[in-house]
């Protein structure tokens, strides 16, 4: 485990060092992004979505792939000047769009997450995460319960962004590079929370995380008596061609007809999601 000995949390006004630490070592953190009411709202429209579609028996961990679509906050998320001009000056104040969305919830018990980067080649056949996971986005993740080791917090390696990085001491990495293993043993992706240069991200319920596509990370079990909610997502620069897609989901449609006027420039060129597409087909 390791603790990054250069600035990498930020006040949410210092917008080129949250720039430049992003950049240069693939995550930043910023403190205090949303007051208490906006994160209280996530919160409930997380568990609005997502608690229902547990069962009896079932896994401890649900997820949201198009989570923008049914909350209403996160919409109003892209009018709040503050989380906007982060992520205008992410992207050089280029025009953007929304690139995609996401909300987990995990329940106390739930195990964590193996070591991967969400970057993935477009190597035939491919899927959906191919498609939106290599547009050059960053991820802006809220941690609506806090982010710690012991309650399902996120856990990265910093300076692990670029197409070059080796992979930490000891491991080698598993096909296209999208996790890595111990030398030795099976090409799994690795879960341990062992691996060389690992940082935890330790974060409160209002502060932004922020990681580049190809940053490597992984989540911790989940040891507290609290479910974990989070909900996140990306833009992308207009200017980037998605290429091969899945036509437009009839909810996807829904939402660009229904966002305010003020956010619809957003909205135009958003796709959606079809985990169920493959390339070629």
């Amino acid at each position: 485990m390791s603790v990054a000995s250069y600035p990498h949390v930020f006040d949410k006004t210092d917008l080129e060092g949250i720039r430049a630490c992003n950049e240069q070592h693939g995550f930043a953190i910023v403190k205090g992004m949303l007051p208490q009411e906006i994160v209280d709202r996530l919160k409930a429209e997380v568990e609005q979505v997502l608690a229902p579609t547990f069962t009896a028996g079932s896994k401890l961990t649900m997820s949201s792939g198009n989570f923008v679509e049914s909350s209403p906050t996160l919409v109003n998320l892209m009018t709040y000047e503050p989380f906007m001009a982060i992520v205008r000056h992410l992207h050089d104040n280029e025009s953007m769009t929304l690139n995609r969305s996401a909300a987990i919830y995990k329940k106390a018990g739930a195990s964590g997450m193996f070591w991967h980067t969400d970057w993935e080649p477009k190597v035939h056949p491919y899927r959906a995460n191919a498609v939106l996971n290599t547009t050059g986005a960053f991820s802006c993740w809220f941690y609506l319960t806090g982010s710690h080791p012991t309650n399902a917090g996120l856990a990265i390696i910093p300076d692990s962004h670029t197409e070059d990085w080796p992979g930490p001491e000891g491991f080698a990495f598993t096909r296209n590079r999208t996790s890595f293993h111990r030398v030795g043993t099976e090409p799994v992706a690795y879960a341990g929370m062992d691996v060389p240069g690992m940082m935890p991200i330790v974060s409160e319920p209002g502060d932004l995380v922020i990681f580049a596509e190809r940053t490597y990370h992984g989540v911790n079990d989940h040891h507290g008596t609290e479910s974990r909610l989070s909900c996140g997502l990306s833009f992308r620069k207009r200017s980037h061609a998605v290429g091969e897609h899945w036509p437009l989901p009839e909810s996807a449609k829904r939402f660009i007809a229904s966002v305010p006027a003020e956010v619809r420039h957003l909205a135009e060129d958003y796709i959606g999601i079809d985990s169920s597409w493959v390339s070629g087909s």
